[in-house]
C-alpha cells in the first residue's frame, strides 16, 4: 500500500464532526413552513379559549365564591348588611309612627277601649308598636340582605331554588299574619270578653294587650311556612308522601302540643285555633308532595 492512499473499508473517524439532518425538506420553502406553524399555533390558542369560554357540566354545582375572602372580609360584609337592616327597620319604624293612629285603631278594634295603668305605659307601647310595624315593613329588605350574604357560596342551581323560596316564604309569612289577625284573633278576643258579666268587667291594659297580640299573631306567620318546609324536604329527598301520610295522626297530636307551647294563654280555645290551621297546612303540603310533585 502506497503512502497517501486509504483503504476502501476504512471506517470514519470518531473525531469527525456530526452534522444534523436538515429540518426542512429541500422541496419545502422556509416561508411556507413558518406560515403553517403560525396557523397551527393560532388554532391551538382558539381551541384553548373556546374550552375556557364554555362552562363545564359541573359548573352549575360549583360555588361562585372560591373561598378567597378572609374571615375579616366576611365579618366586614356581615357588619355592612346588618347596618343596612337596622337602617331599614329604623325607616320602617318612622313610617309606622307616622301611621300610628291607624295602626292602633286596627289593633284595638277587637277589644274596644283600652287603658294604661302607668304614666309611661302608653308611650312605650306606642314605641313598641312602631318598631314592630317597622320590622314588618323592612322584612323584605332583611330577607334580601340575608340572601345576598350567602349568595356567593351558593351554586347556580341553589340560587335558582332560593330565588323562588325567599319570595314564597315572605308571602306565606305575611299570609299567616293576615289570617291570624283578621280571622282568628277577633274570635279569640270575643271569646275572652264572653267571661265578663255585671260584676266582672274586662279592662285591658294597653301594654298587656299589645303583648298578647304579638304572641298570638306572630306564631301563625311561622306556621304558614310549614308547606314550604315540607316541599323543600321532599325536593331534596328527605321525606316522601308515604312517610307524610303514615304519620298524620302523630302530626295531629303534635300540633296541639306545639300550640300549647307557643300560645300566650293556657286555654283550649287558643290552642285549638293554632293547632287546627297547623294540621290543615300539613295536609296541604302532603297533597302537594303526593299529587303535584309525585314524590
Amino acid at each position: 500500500m502506497t503512502e497517501g492512499s486509504k483503504p476502501e473499508n476504512e471506517q470514519p473517524s470518531q473525531d469527525a464532526p456530526f452534522t444534523e439532518p436538515e429540518a426542512n425538506p429541500p422541496d419545502a420553502p422556509p416561508e411556507e413552513v413558518t406560515e403553517a406553524a403560525q396557523t397551527a399555533d393560532a388554532a391551538a390558542v382558539a381551541a384553548t379559549s373556546a374550552d375556557k369560554a364554555e362552562p363545564s357540566e359541573d359548573a352549575a354545582d360549583e360555588p361562585a365564591d372560591d373561598g378567597s375572602m378572609s374571615l375579616i372580609a366576611h365579618l366586614t360584609e356581615l357588619r355592612a348588611r346588618l347596618i343596612k337592616c337596622v337602617i331599614a327597620i329604623t325607616l320602617g319604624s318612622g313610617v309606622g309612627y307616622y301611621f300610628l293612629d291607624d295602626i292602633m285603631h286596627y289593633l284595638t278594634a277587637p277589644a274596644g277601649k283600652l287603658y294604661y295603668m302607668q304614666p309611661s305605659e302608653a308611650f312605650f307601647t306606642y314605641l313598641k308598636v312602631s318598631i314592630a310595624a317597622g320590622f314588618l315593613v323592612a322584612l323584605p329588605v332583611i330577607f334580601y340582605q340575608v340572601w345576598m350574604f350567602f349568595l356567593p357560596a351558593l351554586t347556580r342551581r341553589e340560587r335558582i331554588v332560593l330565588g323562588l323560596i325567599v319570595p314564597a316564604s315572605v308571602l306565606l309569612f305575611f299570609g299567616g299574619l293576615a289570617f291570624s289577625f283578621f280571622l282568628v284573633f277577633p274570635a279569640a278576643v270575643q271569646f275572652f270578653l264572653g267571661f265578663g258579666n255585671m260584676e266582672l268587667e274586662a279592662l285591658f291594659s294597653v301594654d298587656k294587650y299589645f303583648d298578647f297580640v304579638i304572641w298570638f299573631v306572630l306564631p301563625f306567620g311561622f306556621v304558614f311556612e310549614l308547606p314550604l318546609v315540607m316541599i323543600i324536604l321532599a325536593k331534596i329527598g328527605i321525606v316522601k308522601s308515604s312517610f307524610l301520610g303514615k304519620y298524620q295522626r302523630v302530626v295531629f297530636f303534635l300540633a296541639f302540643v306545639i300550640a300549647a307551647m307557643i300560645t300566650p294563654t293556657p286555654d283550649v280555645f287558643t290552642q285549638t285555633m293554632i293547632a287546627v290551621p297547623m294540621f290543615l297546612l300539613y295536609e296541604v303540603g302532603y297533597l302537594i308532595v303526593r299529587y303535584i310533585m309525585r314524590k
